[in-house]
């Protein structure tokens, strides 16, 4: 695999704020168009987000599984329709249409019944469920902000399934950035990821044209900078590194390089994965990550590399993306 594969060609794409209007006007095309009919097949009663040894993900923008053991093989796919799916415990979130031009965080049970739901602004760009199943994240693209260069922001809000608690947005949030206190109108949040207890989380903060981990307390409602070019990470099973997409020499311009965090040393391993990966990956076990790529007619595929820089890239799922495991 080279740096100038068909893969890579299509895969750089710039999520920085000077470029994020170009991506998202994108998006705002793929995302009108009208959304084909599930196969023959498909049923919601056949689809359920009760843990297995099985992978969710959406076809054809409808939420369907597949069976661990032969992801690439037969699929059930339901009538849900979601722009972002995501699950654990059997809890889901799906971002969904309501109108043509509107969108709903929808809470799912294990059926795929809707049990909460909550209009968002903007268009769906990343969902996340804790591993318990509590808590839910969504971040979407907002137009209009007048700070931003390109006219487009993000929005980052995460609900609490067991006590109705919502945060609309995590720019309500008290910052330390590098130790101090920090205060800035243009920052913007995506890519949530939930640590065990269910009140800290990791997410990616943007504030003057950088990119920073940063390390959140819903309680206190408070969230400190870790490190600089860290974007939608995504907590190992084992609550000990984060998979990330780092910046190739922190620009966003030039593509990302999948990458996984060591928490106790801050150590970066950079995965096989050596297409831009403009995603973020989610952990199929402890040792392996998922993630979505586009071909050249922009039909996403579901692609997986081990987590600690050996292998290479395996496709996993063909004609899917946003997958999960059943966990």
């Amino acid at each position: 695999m080279t740096a100038m594969s068909t893969r890579a060609k299509i895969g750089v794409v710039v999520a920085s704020a000077v470029l994020l209007g170009s991506v998202a006007a994108g998006y705002v095309a793929m995302a009108a168009e009208p959304a084909p009919p599930p196969s023959p097949a498909a049923g919601d009663q056949a689809v359920t987000l009760t843990p297995g040894p099985r992978l969710l993900a959406i076809t054809d923008r409808y939420v369907s599984t597949v069976a661990t053991a032969d992801p690439a093989g037969s699929r059930t796919v339901s009538g849900l329709e979601c722009l972002r799916v995501y699950a654990a415990a059997g809890t889901g979130v799906c971002l969904k249409p309501e109108t043509a031009w509107s969108y709903r965080m929808v809470v799912l049970d294990a059926a795929l019944r809707e049990t909460r739901a909550i209009s968002v602004p903007g268009l769906p760009n990343r969902a996340r469920v804790s591993a318990s199943g509590r808590m839910v994240s969504w971040t979407t693209f907002v137009g209009g902000d007048s700070y931003t260069s390109s006219g487009f922001s993000t929005r980052t809000g995460i609900l609490d399934t067991t006590t109705g608690v919502t945060v609309a947005s995590l720019e309500e949030f008290a910052i330390t950035r590098d130790g101090r206190s920090y205060r800035h109108p243009d920052v913007n949040y995506w890519g949530v990821t939930f640590t065990a207890d269910d009140n800290r989380f990791y997410a990616t903060m943007s504030t003057g044209g950088r990119r920073y981990l940063v390390r959140g307390d819903l309680a206190a409602r408070t969230v400190e900078t870790l490190k600089e070019n860290v974007e939608c990470p995504s907590l190992s099973p084992d609550g000990t590194r984060l998979a990330f997409k780092e910046a190739i020499d922190a620009d966003p311009a030039k593509g990302w390089r999948l990458s996984v965090l060591d928490l106790a040393t801050m150590r970066v391993t950079a995965t096989a994965e050596t297409t831009s990966v403009d995603d973020q990956a989610a952990w199929l076990d402890d040792t392996t990550l998922a993630y979505t790529l586009r071909q050249s007619d922009g039909r996403p595929d579901v692609w997986s590399v081990p987590a600690d820089g050996s292998g290479a890239p395996k496709l996993v799922i063909p004609g899917a993306e946003s997958p999960s495991p059943l966990t």
